[in-house]
Parts: C-alpha cells; structure tokens; sequence
C-alpha cells in the first residue's frame, strides 16, 4: 500500500528544507540529474562529472527523517540536514555522486512507511540502490561511502551484486550490524530488512576504511569494531558524535 494523498501533503515543513537545500546545492557545485527509475523505487541523486576515466565516488545518505523526536515514524524520509550532501560535494575528487535512500525527496506510489522503518534494507531497496549505482557508473570503478544506515545498504549492494566494481568501501559512523545496534539499544527489530551478517565473509575481503565518531551514542563503536574485527581498517575520531564534529574527518575520507 502507498502513501495516501493526505500524507503527500504532510510536508510544508520538509518543502522548506529540501528548496533551502536546493539553493545551497548551487553553490557547492552539485548537479541535479534526472531521478534514476528502477523495477521498484525511483531513487533521487545529484553528481558532478568532469572526468570520465576516473573512479566514482557514490555518496550514499543515511535514514533520514524517518522518525521524529518521539520515535515514531514520520510521513517522509526526506533528510532535514545536508551533512552526507556537504561530505559529498566538498569532495574534491572529479567524479561524486550523491544518493539518496528510496522514498528521500521522491514518493513513489509504491512507498509505505515500512520502507524507511522495519524494511528499510529490504531486497528492494537493496536491489534499486544498485540499479541506480549502476545506470550512473556504467561499468566504471566504484568507491562507495556509507553513512549512518546507508553504510548497511552500501555493503549490501557490494556484497549481492558482484558484477559492480566496488574498489573501495568507506563508512562513516555506519550501522554494519543492525539486529545487535536494535538489540542493544532496545529498538524495534527490521524484521523485513535483509542483514549484512550473511554476507559478512563476502563483504570483509572488499578494501575498506571506517570513520567512526568516539562519542556516538547513536552507532555505538564498539558495534562496527567487532563487526570488522579488524582496527586497522577503523579510524577514530576523537571528540565527535553522531553529527557533529565529524567534519573534521572530512578530508581524510576524501583522501580514501
């Protein structure tokens, strides 16, 4: 079931925030392009291209707005902050890509609110996700970074879809291991969300790197530590939490 006309409209406060986005998006150098269909979701991105040999570097958004501040789940998944887009378009490299999650910014007739609570990491985000990366990348070499829930949808398209050329994985306080972070942390289950766990062998031999924040209480550290089981592949960053102070790091992540 979609969401219903009443609930399209439930957006005056999130208009404001994506058209105040949009102006700001000029300034930093990102392009629109035209909203990637694929069998499921339509998916929302913005790039810049100026050098086609080059790697692409795909920014992929965390979940966004999809629960309020009294945890319960809103009518649009739409990000209210610009904090993935600043990291992707401060990058310098030549060729970024900045994604968004099914339903942020575009509401299909096919989303329901399930698709950005419990079935967020379901077949079908996962498989539109990588349609989209695919329908840009065109075969070309991949570094793709993940924030927050957009690190596990990252990884699940590296894993399931080996014919894209992943080069590089990067996480910045990315949530790898979501039913021990929904344990833990007393939340509802994502019951309908595929988990990176079974694929867990498959993803550790992909190059990667992960930032993560010394003080998030969001994505606790000690979570995507024992997922890699490997510190050699984590970068702490001293001082930070979930948001802030993570622009710091932002030059060392471009430099992966």
């Amino acid at each position: 079931m979609g969401i219903s006309a009443k609930a399209r409209e439930v957006r005056g406060l999130d208009r404001v925030v994506i058209d105040t986005m949009a102006a700001r998006n000029k300034i930093i150098g990102l392009d629109p392009v035209p909203k990637i269909k694929t069998a499921h979701f339509t998916i929302h991105t913005m790039r810049k291209i100026s050098d086609t040999r080059a790697p692409v570097r795909v920014y992929i958004e965390g979940d966004g707005h999809a629960f309020n501040d009294w945890g319960n789940a809103t009518s649009d998944p739409t990000p209210r902050d610009d904090f993935v887009r600043k990291m992707a378009f401060r990058d310098p490299a030549p060729d970024v890509v900045y994604m968004a999650r099914p339903c942020q910014y575009v509401m299909d007739d096919v989303c329901n609110v399930a698709d950005w609570t419990g079935a967020r990491l379901s077949r079908d985000a996962v498989n539109s996700t990588a349609d989209a990366i695919k329908q840009i990348a065109v075969g070309r070499d991949l570094i793709l970074i993940g924030f927050s829930g957009g690190a596990q949808i990252r990884g699940l398209v590296a894993a399931l879809h080996p014919d894209i050329k992943v080069k590089k994985l990067i996480t910045v306080n990315g949530n790898l291991d979501h039913p021990r972070w929904t344990r833990e942390n007393k939340l509802t289950p994502l019951d309908s969300s595929l988990d990176l766990n079974d694929w867990r062998d498959d993803y550790l031999k992909i190059p990667q790197v992960h930032f993560v924040a010394e003080n998030d209480a969001i994505i606790q550290p000690h979570i995507t530590r024992e997922f890699i089981g490997d510190d050699s592949k984590i970068k702490i960053i001293k001082g930070a939490n979930h948001g802030i102070g993570m622009d710091r790091a932002f030059p060392e992540i471009w430099s992966e």
